[in-house]
């Protein structure tokens, strides 16, 4: 995140520069924060002690198109982007304070994986390259498909034990559509299982790969490298130890200098830049991020902003350039101005947002938006109004939340918000994980709010109602394929191959297409029924025919009949109708599901009831009342599992499933309604 980085990063160096004046002359921390933004910063590495191969280049100079490489790092999950980010940032001479460095988010140093892309550049034999790190999850794909327009190459990252899979060729489609020359990093293959006969098996597979997805003949002719980013050393020819003298990065890097062509751009022309990122900064506003398509920016240029309507370009504000800033290794430098070509960020303007052109005044033609893939699922959010309601929580109305989701939306194309009746908002994306991470958020934020279970956007064309498909690839043990295949069999999926894994005995991958709303949930319990030692990847594929009804994909509920604390002698009696997800202790309202009946039948439970208390009975009898411990469901869980007349009750520091109507009697009257 520029923002936070931005001001950390300038704010420790007015520290330094203002601790050694004198005490007497003290200043407040907002103007040291002034005074340290108001001199030009020369563009420079912000390393001083940089070797001379990444020596500080001139301004003059910066603004050779010709010495500039963009390139996107692109890989399916886990294989290896951000390890390898870590490590071509200190082969450049950048400060890494910890691992995973380019991961700014909390959210995504907690579960490990990337969100949102980021752009740094690093300089490298005379070269200036801007490098992209890009999510590998198909949910993110939004973020993978604004930024790939602003490079020529891409470093694509596949695992040499695993080989392409499912989201590999997501993100290797969005790249190649764009035009953009990749260059294969064969990564891990200092894995005892990797030997050279794999990853001739693995570039034979990328290969078919790129030619499956319409590649040209110049994107088929991609070079290949050999690398374990985890030990930061990169090859060109296979070898799983090499020369201590040739551990280094040394060789990506060159190939990415030698076979990435530089931006074919003109500095003579007017300045044109498409917005691709956007953030919000407290003390400089609206961040704009995005590649100079032509001309050259300065400090202190009139710009305005451009953005195309049915009727044609339309002009919607004119501003200065306050400050133009670009990411440098992990912080942030000022710059006085920036060329064709470049990836850079500036302050001043007010209303531009992504998709969005920024120009001399002069020019009035806007630049061609981004085109993103439609969502495919949607929730509905809205206020929270449980009898629970506002303990937890600071921002509870439905204007709070409605301003948050459009703030939301603004800087994340892949999410749509819809307004919709009694203050609840429609929220569009790509799937569960992605909606998952904006709730996580908010509830982070204070917010308080109900949410429903995903549903699914469908399709008519020609009256045929069609429905998202996607493609999974699973690899599970032996035992556990039929399983996996009988509980996919009730949800719609079509086998296409399966047999065993090269090089894994005991092993089976299954490649299958299904429905989105079948796989709504699943992933908890393909993880119950493979014992966790399963692995399913899913990435959308297209729309088909609407496959029909799902099969039995899930049991009843247990629901609270009482109001107040749950007890353990109620729990006692509960246990032996189905799986609890609440302890004793916690509170509990009528319609509040507490837990999953062994039947397929909703039941009605009071889990309050206390032990009645006489001349024989005594209160200390509880404490010999033994449970098991309850389903405590995540938020990702919680989403797969609700029903369609159920609620998820989001609050910092609770997820409670309820009924969508909380009064039985209600409901069963809604029950009998005719669905539509």
């Amino acid at each position: 995140m520029v923002g936070p980085l931005l001001i950390r990063s300038l704010w420790s160096s007015s520290k330094k520069s203002f601790s050694s004046s004198s005490s007497s002359s003290y200043c407040s921390p907002s103007s040291r924060f002034r005074a340290y933004l108001s001199p030009p910063r020369a563009f420079s590495t912000a390393a001083a002690s940089a070797s001379a191969a990444n020596a500080p280049i001139s301004p003059t100079e910066s603004l050779d198109p010709n010495r500039l490489r963009n390139v996107a790092v692109i890989a399916h999950v886990d294989h290896g982007k951000t390890t390898l980010m870590d490590r071509l940032l200190r082969q450049c001479g950048a400060d890494i304070p910890h691992e995973r460095a380019m991961d700014s988010i909390s959210l995504e140093r907690e579960r490990g994986i990337t969100i949102a892309s980021k752009v740094t550049s690093i300089s490298w034999k005379e070269n200036e390259l801007n490098m992209v790190d890009t999510p590998g999850h198909a949910d993110f794909g939004g973020e993978v498909e604004r930024v790939v327009g602003m490079v020529e190459g891409a470093v694509l990252v596949v695992d040499a034990g695993e080989g392409p899979l499912a989201q590999t060729k997501f993100v290797l489609a969005k790249a190649l559509k764009y035009g953009i020359h990749p260059i294969l990093l064969l990564n891990k293959v200092d894995r005892p299982a990797v030997s050279e006969e794999r990853c001739n098996e693995v570039e034979s597979l990328v290969f078919d790969l790129f030619a499956n997805l319409g590649a040209t003949e110049e994107q088929l002719d991609f070079p290949v490298l050999y690398a374990s980013a985890k030990e930061g050393w990169a090859s060109s020819t296979f070898t799983k130890d090499p020369p201590a003298d040739a551990k280094n990065m040394s060789q990506l890097l060159d190939a990415i200098v030698r076979h990435v062509a530089p931006p074919k751009a003109s500095l003579e022309v007017p300045f044109q830049m498409l917005v691709s990122m956007m953030e919000k900064d407290f003390y400089l506003g609206r961040i704009l991020t995005g590649r100079v398509a032509s001309g050259v920016i300065r400090l202190g240029d009139r710009v305005h902003g451009l953005r195309i309507t049915d009727s044609g370009t339309e002009k919607f504000e004119e501003g200065k350039v306050l400050k133009l800033m670009k990411k440098k290794g992990t912080s942030i430098v000022l710059i006085d101005s920036a060329g064709a070509g470049d990836i850079i960020s500036m302050a001043g303007m007010t209303k531009p947002s992504i998709g969005h052109t920024l120009a001399n005044p002069e020019v009035t033609t806007a630049l061609p938006t981004i085109e993103l893939d439609p969502p495919t699922i949607s929730m509905t959010f809205g206020v929270n109004d449980s009898p629970l309601a506002g303990r937890d929580g600071t921002h509870l109305t439905g204007g709070r939340i409605g301003d948050r989701l459009m703030a939301e939306a603004e800087t994340n194309l892949a999410i749509n918000v819809l307004p919709g009746l009694a203050e609840t908002y429609e929220v569009q994306g790509r799937g569960e994980l992605q909606l998952g991470i904006l709730i996580e958020n908010m509830r982070r934020e204070g917010f308080e709010l109900s949410v429903s279970p995903p549903k699914v956007m469908y399709k008519t064309e020609n009256g045929v109602k069609l429905e998202p498909i996607e493609e999974v690839t699973i690899e599970v043990n032996e035992e556990h394929v039929g399983l996996v295949l009988e509980a996919l069999s009730h949800r719609r999926a079509e086998v296409m191959d399966i047999g065993p894994v090269a090089g894994n005995v005991g092993r089976t991958k299954i490649c299958l297409t299904c429905p989105s709303r079948g796989l709504v949930g699943y992933r908890s319990v393909f993880s119950s029924d493979t014992r966790g030692t399963g692995f399913m990847h899913r990435a959308f594929l297209n729309y088909e025919k609407y496959r029909g009804p799902l099969g039995n994909v899930r049991k009843g509920v247990l629901i609270s009949m009482g109001y107040g604390s749950i007890t353990a002698h109620a729990l006692m009696s509960l246990e032996a109708r189905g799986i609890l997800f609440v302890s004793p202790g916690l509170e509990s309202y009528d319609g509040m599901i507490i837990g999953e009946h062994s039947r397929d039948t909703d039941l009605d439970v009071n889990p309050v009831r206390a032990k009645e208390l006489n001349n024989i009975r005594a209160a200390g009898k509880d404490e010999n009342v033994k449970l098991s411990p309850p389903r405590l469901m995540t938020l990702e869980e919680a989403i797969g599992y609700v029903a369609s007349d159920e609620l998820i009750e989001v609050t910092p520091k609770a997820i409670r499933l309820r009924k969508r109507y909380l009064d039985v009697n209600k409901r069963k009257t809604m029950s009998k309604r005719p669905k539509m």
